[in-house]
């Protein structure tokens, strides 16, 4: 008796367990926030930009992006503020599946952006121009501005006037924008220099390789520097091919350009073309590796959302992306400007690179 006892009141407590779980279940769900409301309904608008205008729709089956957005989902459904939402979404694309997603408030309406942009002067402090006996040293802190490309148009025009033998190019701390990496390499070159192709989702929706030199030869180079015109370009054609135009006057000795991962975008572009020239060499350490080309979409909410429209592919070493662009000559970028004027000097590269390395060890020092 005792044994069927226990076991009828084993099921007897399985039963009810079952039950109050069955009850649980068929209670009504806890309704939503009229904002979470509201931020679902941003967060499914970022889904259908994404899957519309995203470079490559491949990229947004893989299992990071697909778990991202879930957290995204749960963030529209479960954030108290939309600055709270705003805040966390970019917090989760900073180890995002790729770069240039990035959620604002919006300023003014997306189609306002690219005009704002094309006219933007940014100010002395894009560029400087420093000189040190035979050697120009010129720092690039943006490639944006309209004023940064004639500051350095302007400062090549300056080292012509003088008995310049070697240029320092310092792109350290540069995070990108738009065009003015253009005159940097064009001062450099004699002739028309492939260096890329930027690739949209038309190119991978009926090819499953990357580019190679060979597919852009039929193709008008870009020209410009408008970019509205560029995003609308970048949209519509399956790849655009950029070529650099030489441009007057031609700076014609030792270049050497500094870089870092903090140079990110347009500087990497930039760095990478600088490279194919032959009396060119990069010095520091391996870029960010966040080059790709954004585009601005208006959002719900009075909400702003930027993302990648053009993958770019260098003809050099093939896609940035997540990788960067390697230096030359490796050291620590904090250096990377006193092994450059060592090498200026006349010092030998492995003395000049021993000398930077145990500047390092001074600083550790200190």
């Amino acid at each position: 008796m005792s044994a069927n006892y226990t076991k009828i009141k084993l099921l007897l407590v399985v039963f009810i367990f079952a039950a109050v779980n069955a009850c649980k279940d068929k209670s009504p769900e806890k309704p939503l926030k009229p904002l979470n409301a509201d931020l679902i309904e941003v967060a499914d608008s970022i889904s259908v930009l994404m899957n519309t205008f995203h470079y490559n729709p491949k990229e947004l089956t893989t299992d990071k992006y697909l778990q991202l957005e879930k957290e995204v989902k749960n963030l529209a459904e479960t954030a108290q503020t939309k600055e709270e939402f705003i805040r966390e979404y970019n917090l989760l694309w900073q180890n995002g599946p790729f770069s240039h997603v990035r959620l604002d408030n919006m300023k003014q309406p997306a189609q306002e952006i690219a005009k704002f942009i094309d006219t933007l002067r940014v100010g002395d402090q894009s560029v400087s121009l420093e000189w040190m006996e035979n050697t120009a040293i010129l720092t690039v802190n943006t490639m944006m501005g309209v004023d940064t490309k004639e500051r350095v148009e302007d400062a090549y025009k300056e080292i012509d006037k003088r008995d310049i033998e070697y240029l320092i190019v310092d792109l350290r701390n540069n995070d990108g924008g738009t065009f003015a990496g253009i005159p940097l390499i064009a001062h450099l070159i004699s002739d028309p220099l492939e260096i890329g192709v930027f690739v949209s989702q038309k190119w991978w929706n009926s090819n499953s390789n990357p580019p190679i030199k060979e597919n852009t030869l039929g193709l008008t180079p870009w020209q410009g520097w408008s970019i509205q015109t560029f995003w609308n370009d970048a949209q519509e054609n399956p790849l655009t091919r950029l070529q650099i135009q030489p441009m007057a006057p031609r700076f014609d000795g030792q270049v050497y350009v500094l870089i870092s991962d903090n140079a990110f975008s347009a500087a990497e572009l930039t760095s990478d073309g600088l490279a194919n020239i032959e009396n060119v060499s990069l010095i520091g350490e391996t870029t960010g590796g966040e080059v790709l080309s954004q585009k601005m979409y208006d959002l719900p909410m009075d909400m702003q959302l930027s993302i990648p429209i053009a993958d770019y592919y260098s003809f050099r070493i093939g896609r940035i992306e997540g990788q960067g662009v390697s230096p030359d000559i490796e050291i620590d970028p904090r250096v990377a400007k006193d092994l450059a004027i060592s090498l200026t000097n006349g010092v030998n590269l492995e003395d000049a690179v021993t000398k930077a390395k145990d500047d390092l060890k001074n600083m550790s020092k200190n």
